[in-house]
């Protein structure tokens, strides 16, 4: 579960150097990735990183990403499933909220085949 840790602190380190695509490597490079927020559900690894740059356009917008609570459950030896809480400190406001997250063991270590995040109000 040390390796399923890894990726998220990864993602969380390429985000706070501004680098979405390093970012996008802990997700599944595939056209069956789903990444769901809000009322959006968004396929395929080419989309999901399409929507990441518009969301977040620069380094004001993309701010510094926390992620806590984190619970990793192993649910096979090449499955598991990620639930914790996200945070981005902004100069003006500090967004959060819950995600769930599957993770798959592939020929490139672990990654994101399924993201659900929730912002709080």
């Amino acid at each position: 579960m040390t390796s399923i840790r890894t990726v998220l602190a990864e993602q969380a380190a390429a985000w706070n150097r501004g680098d979405i695509d390093g970012f996008m490597q802990g997700y599944w490079n595939s056209e069956q990735l789903r990444f769901a927020s809000g009322d959006s559900v968004t396929y395929g690894w080419a989309a999901a990183n399409q929507r990441y740059h518009a969301h977040y356009p620069d380094r004001a917008a993309m701010g510094t990403l926390e992620f806590s609570g984190l619970d990793v459950e192993l649910l096979a030896p090449d499955a598991a499933v990620v639930f914790g809480h996200w945070a981005l400190q902004r100069e003006h406001d500090r967004p959060h909220g819950l995600f769930t997250l599957v993770l798959r063991k592939t020929a490139d270590g672990w990654r994101i085949s399924r993201d659900h995040t929730s912002a709080a109000d």
